[in-house]
């Protein structure tokens, strides 16, 4: 009898730690509307950036040729540096006048510590920009809609 307890009281405490692990993200649908631009489709890398403006990890990448990965210099730098497996997070490019919605997952303790999601966008033989859209990982800068400067005409995150 006592075992059988032992066990119950084992497989319990191991539900609830592997609950506590899948609580501590959230996921967010991510809008991203492209303006009117002329020219090839935009490769756009979504990234972490920590609060010393570091690239921390990759959160989404728009364009799945990796032979224009190079093109999203500061991010490529990263990527070299730390190589990550990005084919689950990895989707088509987006060209001019487009919508893209994807879903991305952020650790909940990067929410007000500093943080901030980084859109890099580039698109062959045009300008690059490195932080087309910035958006401070506050409870307030995800809730707004956030203006790009480059490619990208907005951004609008909604947690789901």
């Amino acid at each position: 009898m006592k075992s059988l307890i032992k066990t119950a009281l084992t497989g319990a405490f191991i539900l609830l730690l592997s609950f506590q692990a899948t609580a501590q993200s959230s996921k967010y649908k991510c809008m991203l509307q492209m303006s009117n631009y002329v020219g090839e489709g935009a490769y756009v890398v979504v990234s972490l950036i920590n609060a010393k403006g570091e690239y921390e990890k990759t959160l989404y990448v728009m364009g799945d040729d990796k032979k224009w990965y190079s093109s999203l210099k500061e991010w490529n730098k990263f990527q070299t540096k730390k190589p990550t497996n990005i084919s689950a997070i990895t989707g088509a490019s987006v060209t001019g006048g487009d919508r893209s919605i994807t879903t991305i997952e952020i650790d909940n303790t990067k929410i007000n510590s500093g943080y901030k999601l980084r859109f890099e966008s580039a698109v062959e033989d045009q300008k690059y920009h490195i932080s087309d859209v910035e958006i401070p990982l506050t409870t307030a800068g995800i809730a707004e809609k956030t203006e790009g400067k480059g490619y990208i005409r907005y951004v609008r995150l909604s947690k789901i």
